[in-house]
């Protein structure tokens, strides 16, 4: 049974609406090892108190409020109500205003994914009609969306049967990479060096399999925490990878081709292959015949 959407609400494409639920596409593995805070005499967990800063009073989490600063130490206090009473249309509504390119995204604004599915019998066939219009289309539709107390631009693609909403970050949440990229230094690289860097990736390419890709650290925690848990401790400390001593960066280039397994010569390597003149074969000494006794 799927779990609890994060947000409920209405898609709308000009007249057309729909309802429709969001659910969270990723989410926190359930093999992590997570520790708990624990006082070192009793090995008892602690727990957290919140306290008055000035009286020093605790005060229970449920009883807490939201306080923006005005001026020092003089505070704003907003209530739940309050914050229900700004009647964004965005709140209920993901409106789309205008569809563009994927391209035309940069990778750095992509944020949070959740998909995207009708809400009961009655949404599936606009929502289907939607759909296939962006199919044919081939465009992220662009619309906006409230979800935890911010109103974010969001832009929806087609993903097989349903939809994936994608939250986009703000301008001002992207730096500029201007600062960090104007002050490289330049370099100066040998067309031969980029060829046989050419020839590594050429034979390192292959498929994306996330299954290939695991948490080997959190792995070695668990496996920490058994042997912990059985009374053993480790033998050994993990032996850290060994530091190259190439210093050369062609010879580093050369060895990690050889590595491969498939070595092949660059242009400029056959190039000079060609015009080197072939080197006579010297003969091999006659072999020593054994004396009979």
């Amino acid at each position: 049974m799927p779990a609890r959407p994060v947000w409920e609400g209405h898609l709308r494409l000009s007249l057309v609406t729909c309802g429709v639920a969001l659910h969270k596409a990723v989410g926190e593995s359930g093999g992590d090892v997570r520790f708990h805070l624990l006082n070192p005499e009793t090995h008892n967990r602690v727990r957290q108190c919140w306290r008055d800063a000035e009286t020093g009073d605790e005060v229970s989490r449920r009883d807490l409020v939201r306080g923006f600063e005005v001026a020092k130490d003089e505070y704003v206090v907003v209530t739940d109500e309050d914050i229900q009473e700004l009647k964004l249309e965005s709140t209920k509504v993901v409106d789309i205003e205008r569809f563009v390119d994927c391209d035309d995204i940069d990778r750095l604004y992509w944020d949070e994914p959740y998909y995207m599915v009708p809400s009961g019998k009655t949404a599936a066939e606009p929502f289907a009609v939607i759909r296939e219009a962006m199919r044919g289309e081939k465009r992220v539709a662009i619309g906006r969306i409230v979800m935890a107390n911010r109103e974010r631009v969001v832009a929806i693609e087609v993903r097989g049967p349903g939809l994936l909403l994608s939250t986009l970050r703000s301008q001002e949440e992207v730096r500029s990479d201007a600062v960090l990229f104007e002050d490289m230094p330049e370099a100066k690289v040998q067309p031969q060096m980029v060829e046989i860097a050419k020839s590594i990736i050429a034979q390192q390419a292959g498929p994306f399999a996330p299954e290939d890709f695991r948490d080997r650290y959190q792995e070695a925690l668990a496996e920490l925490v058994q042997r912990k848990a059985g009374g053993t401790r480790p033998t050994r400390k993990r032996e850290a990878p060994e530091e190259s001593n190439v210093i050369d960066l062609m010879e580093a280039l050369k060895r990690s081709l050889k590595g491969s397994g498939k070595a092949a010569p660059t242009q400029p390597e056959k190039r000079a292959a060609k015009k080197a003149p072939a080197k006579p074969r010297s003969k091999a000494p006659p072999a020593k015949t054994r004396k009979s006794a």
